[in-house]
């Protein structure tokens, strides 16, 4: 009998609507997760309900509604059209595509459900963050593992936990980067979303933190997980691949939250390259598999204003990988990679 292999696509999250209701909605179950606020549960609990929301609420409302089409949200269009994409080129008598996201809609629980009732020999589970962070693909992974331990019947399971080191990821974004005439420009930024820096910290078991494992430089036994160091494999690659030289391009991290977190921060890299007498900045942002608000506002839009406010005239975003072809063959071939047939 032929075997059926359903595969989930994970994204992050978006609000339903930009309105201020459904922002904090979206903020409150974000960031109430201990994944992403990795505080004891009365202070998370604290920060998140009386401070966090209740002030970020209408501002990211404000900035929500800068960022969404007349179709809706760019991360969820991106996902729907992701998902089709790459059914149309599986096996489609083998192979089932559906996409949810890790918070709000289309939800994790609600799709899972629907894949169930599938009866699936196996269901291959795919975040899209290239790079593991417990915040994220680990949140992911444990939601739907909560999910799916109730089921009566379960199937063969896969995770793909990070895959910042494929080799076609890599070259996906070596394709965005060569619709760009990357000489032209002064000086290039990976820019990275940030974490705090003592999530990073517990990657490892030996006392030691993240600062003490060659991050910047290598990925090794003890390092693979932290992600830190696999935003720094992840941009040596393209640097390598575009002929970038190590003196003209940056590692930086962006949305920080407060100073203890990963650095050097990217909105003071655009800002100190200004100061330099840099004109004309190229951002990458190889975290983020689709375009969203913090790569189409925080870095097209904001850190542009930050650019041009010290000195400099034209700070590029270079596209994420949405639905480029090449992405949805990386995916492809991903998911062949993982079947058991």
């Amino acid at each position: 009998m032929e075997k059926k292999i359903g595969v989930l696509l994970v994204n992050l999250g978006t609000p339903d609507s930009p309105n201020v209701g459904d922002v904090r909605k979206y903020l409150f179950q974000f960031l109430n997760d201990p994944r992403v606020i990795d505080l004891p549960w009365l202070g998370r609990f604290l920060l998140v309900n009386f401070i966090i929301v209740p002030f970020r609420a209408f501002g990211s409302s404000k900035i929500y509604k800068k960022l969404w089409t007349p179709e809706g949200s760019p991360l969820l269009l991106y996902g729907e059209e992701l998902k089709e994409k790459l059914q149309k080129e599986l096996d489609g008598h083998t192979y089932e595509v559906f996409f949810a996201m890790r918070y709000q809609n289309p939800s994790m629980e609600k799709v899972l459900e629907e894949m169930r009732l599938k009866n699936f020999d196996q269901i291959i589970i795919l975040p899209l963050y290239p790079q593991y962070a417990s915040s994220t693909t680990g949140s992911t992974i444990e939601r739907a593992m909560k999910i799916i331990r109730n089921w009566y019947v379960i199937p063969e399971l896969n995770f793909i936990s990070q895959y910042y080191e494929d080799e076609q990821f890599i070259e996906s974004f070596v394709q965005r980067g060569k619709e760009h005439d990357i000489e032209s420009y002064d000086h290039i930024i990976f820019s990275y979303h940030g974490l705090p820096v003592r999530q990073v910290d517990k990657v490892y078991d030996d006392g030691l933190p993240c600062s003490d494992h060659s991050c910047e430089t290598e990925i090794n036994y003890a390092n693979k997980f932290c992600y830190k160091a696999t935003c720094f494999a992840t941009s040596r690659e393209l640097a390598k691949r575009l002929n970038i030289p190590e003196e003209k391009y940056t590692v930086a991290f962006q949305s920080r939250l407060d100073k203890n977190w990963l650095e050097p921060f990217s909105d003071k890299v655009v800002e100190e390259q200004a100061k330099k007498g840099a004109k004309r900045l190229l951002v990458f942002s190889p975290a983020f598999t689709a375009d969203c608000l913090e790569t189409t506002i925080e870095i097209a839009d904001e850190y542009l204003e930050i650019f041009e406010e010290h000195g400099g005239e034209h700070l590029q975003l270079v596209e994420s990988l949405n639905t480029h072809p090449l992405w949805v063959d990386t995916l492809k071939k991903m998911v062949e990679k993982r079947a058991i047939l």
